[in-house]
């Protein structure tokens, strides 16, 4: 089985850095939509010595509109513990790399096949497919992860590791699709237990999407504009948005706008929709505020050396 996706800027001067980045960034995220986060990413920081001097900013303002933020967040704590606990040199042991923040024992695998050539099983959503269907396992019923694991690792070869893992990932990407798999064409149709089924009707009933409603006060002056770094324990957590109206009435902190206007986004997020409201309140020059809210003036010019989602900063860019 070789591999068929040799074009993917990941796979150009392979390292583990590098297979560290995009599998992070491949978890719950499409491949087209991942390459040009990923080549932005590599040209600011291309590899760990780069990256260790990075900011949790830094990294979260490459991430904007890549969403799940939380693995940008793992990525500045992993590069971090690699920096003060492993000298800035990238773990070479499955058991070290399986506890860093945000790589789960498929991601470890996936380093250890592709980047150093050792045969370690992998489960990411494409190999859980082939194999899924290959035996015709129900990944709904019991103990079916635990069984795909099983096979995953009989599956693993002890020789040409590097070839199988990328060549059974582009089985899945490629030819094994969730709708319409091409099974005319691949080359395990012989012996799979699922070809040439009818995956069109068999569709799972859709979970309604849940709306978040978020109001906003946005003060600005000339360039610069008042944001507010979110905590730990809120909706888009370390990243910068304008003032979050959950906390306290706007009115309480922002007094006397030169100019009022109110702006509505509509956004949507895999797991949710979001109906944001934002008031934007125009000064003549930036003024302090009383909070214990991590906040900051941002020029215009700066917001993209921020964490900022996106529709914040289309609001920022469209409307002010």
């Amino acid at each position: 089985m070789t591999s068929g996706r040799n074009n993917l800027p990941w796979r150009k001067g392979i390292s583990p850095y590098k297979v560290w980045i995009s599998e992070i960034m491949l978890q719950q995220t499409q491949v087209k939509t991942v390459i040009p986060f990923f080549n932005a990413f590599i040209k600011k920081f291309p590899n760990l010595k780069s990256i260790s001097k990075a900011s949790e900013d830094e990294i979260l303002a490459l991430w904007t509109g890549l969403g799940f933020y939380r693995r940008a967040k793992n990525i500045f704590k992993t590069k971090e513990i690699i920096k003060n606990e492993f000298k800035n040199r990238f773990p070479k042991k499955f058991k070290e790399l399986i506890l860093l923040p945000g790589i789960g024992r498929s991601t470890a695998g996936a380093i250890m096949s592709i980047a150093y050539n050792k045969s370690y099983p992998i489960l990411d959503a494409n190999v859980k497919r082939v194999i899924s269907r290959y035996e015709n396992i129900d990944i709904e019923q019991k103990n079916a992860i635990k069984s795909l694991w099983e096979l995953s690792e009989t599956y693993t070869p002890s020789e040409n590791i590097f070839e199988y893992t990328q060549g059974i990932m582009d089985l899945g990407a490629t030819i094994c699709h969730l709708r319409s798999p091409k099974c005319s064409i691949c080359p395990l149709n012989i012996s799979c237990k699922s070809a040439f089924k009818d995956f069109e009707t068999v569709k799972k009933t859709k979970k309604q999407k849940l709306t978040k409603r978020i109001n906003f006060t946005l003060a600005h002056s000339n360039q610069s504009f008042l944001l507010f770094k979110k905590n730990e324990q809120s909706f888009w957590e370390s990243l910068w948005t304008p003032y979050d109206n959950q906390h306290l009435n706007s009115k309480s902190i922002f007094k006397d706008p030169k100019k009022v206007q109110t702006r509505h986004l509509n956004h949507a997020l895999s797991h949710m929709d979001l109906d944001i409201t934002v008031e934007i309140f125009e000064y003549d020059k930036p003024f302090k505020i009383e909070t214990n809210l991590e906040h900051q003036w941002i020029n215009k010019s700066e917001i993209n050396d921020f964490g900022l989602p996106k529709p914040i900063k289309t609001i920022i860019q469209t409307y002010v």
